[in-house]
């Protein structure tokens, strides 16, 4: 995610790493420095943004806090309370991204922050820095795993949508790259039909659906096959999973 972030930023970037030499790889790709530690970086930037795993908060911030001006984070299945008992008195921003963000055609769910005296400048500021990689959009605390079930692992999923369409495409025939390619602008072009019609899923489906026609038959050998179920299923495990 923090390669995502820096690409759809597209600046250079001050950075650092447990020593995986990823921290250099991006520096060498869009310029900047790899600094020796995280505090290192907490000492140069406004901002810290946390890409770390979660299990790496308390180390992370032993090493920061204090220095950190304010933190944004984007560890999953990691509340603004948990952020907020590592970074006391800092300013702190749940923020989380979908990899779409390298394209700056992300979304990125907002959680703001808590503090006894927040300064809405700053907030405003972050928001914009996000809002460049596509739509920010702020929910509930509660709401986040949810969000993260749909919008985060997202990607995986319509991946994966592309990839059986386009196997069942080769199968008729048709050159895998090219079969490739309608799929993806398809989705592309759907999801822009889906935003233009306020995201009434039915009326796009109407529009493309006549009674007894071909799209009919394929959408009920799809509900056939128990793709709601299956879904909701996946759902399911990444909402009663979030934590563990």
């Amino acid at each position: 995610m923090a390669r995502a972030l820096a690409r759809g930023w597209g600046e250079p970037v001050l950075c650092s790493d447990a020593g995986s030499g990823r921290a250099a790889a991006l520096v060498d790709e869009l310029g900047g420095e790899a600094l020796p530690s995280n505090l290192a970086v907490a000492d140069r930037v406004d901002l810290v943004i946390l890409c770390h795993k979660p299990a790496g908060l308390e180390a992370v911030a032993n090493e920061i806090s204090g220095t950190a001006k304010a933190v944004a984070s984007v560890l999953g299945a990691t509340p603004t309370a948990v952020l907020q008992s590592a970074y006391p008195g800092t300013p702190v921003f749940r923020m989380m991204p979908n990899t779409a963000v390298e394209v700056r055609r992300g979304v990125v769910c907002y959680t703001p922050g808590s503090q006894p005296d927040p300064d809405p400048t700053l907030e405003a500021d972050v928001v914009a820095l996000f809002g460049r990689l596509g739509r920010v959009v702020s929910i509930d605390e509660r709401q986040m795993d949810a969000a993260t079930a749909v919008m985060g692992v997202g990607p995986a999923y319509q991946a994966l949508l592309a990839e059986a369409q386009v196997d069942a495409a080769v199968r008729h025939g048709l050159a895998p790259m090219l079969a490739a390619e309608l799929v993806a602008e398809t989705m592309g072009g759907t999801a822009a039909l889906l935003a233009a019609r306020g995201y009434d899923t039915l009326a796009v489906r109407r529009e493309v659906t006549s009674p007894g026609g071909s799209t009919a038959r394929g959408l009920a050998a799809l509900e056939r096959a128990g793709i709601r179920a299956a879904f909701q299923d996946a759902i399911d495990a990444v909402v009663l999973g979030a934590g563990r």
